[in-house]
């Protein structure tokens, strides 16, 4: 069975790329390490990743970083963004039994939500980012697990309180099954 993605999806994909990008060069804080920040651009990607799915997650994951990468810095450093279309995927099949444009995010979603988040956060950024860094670029181990963890402790944190806040306020605006309310 083929499924295809909707023009709402593609397009979704198309200004979620434009806005991680906007995200990622002009609403982070620095931490004092080297290309680690506190990002503002996952919080958003995971909100996009549950409205959406995982195949919109990761591409707007893997091009939104890319893009983000080649304005900033001239170039790409492939490790991480892999990582950022992975991270994408799995905060869309964390949120693939959430309705959230249904007005469906309750206490039992926030905390399935958030648990996913953090183990994906960890596995992603605290372990294949680190490894990718050392396989592809020959980077010291002791640098990129240094950047990974502190990495997967902000983009979990930050995911856990601004996209969860984000996915709170968006699910509010929906009208909710069986309400009287009209769309």
């Amino acid at each position: 069975m083929k499924k295809e993605l909707s023009v709402k999806t593609i397009v979704a994909i198309g200004i979620g790329s434009a806005l991680f990008v906007i995200l990622g060069r002009f609403a982070v804080i620095p931490t004092g390490i080297p290309n680690t920040n506190l990002e503002t651009a996952y919080p958003f990607l995971a909100l996009m990743a549950v409205l959406f799915g995982p195949i919109a997650g990761g591409l707007i994951g893997l091009i939104g970083h890319t893009l983000k990468d080649f304005t900033t810095y001239g170039g790409a450093w492939w490790s991480w963004i892999v990582c950022s279309g992975i991270i994408g995927v799995i905060y869309g099949l964390a949120g693939s039994k959430i309705r959230l444009a249904a007005g469906e995010f309750g206490k039992k979603e926030i905390f399935r939500f958030n648990v996913y988040q953090v183990i994906g956060n960890i596995i992603v950024w605290a372990g294949i980012a680190p490894v990718l860094d050392i396989l592809i670029y020959s980077e010291p181990a002791n640098k990129v697990f240094a950047q990974g963890v502190l990495a997967s402790v902000l983009n979990i944190i930050s995911v856990g309180i601004l996209g969860t806040l984000m996915m709170v306020v968006y699910a509010a605006t929906r009208t909710k099954k069986g309400s009287l309310k009209k769309d």
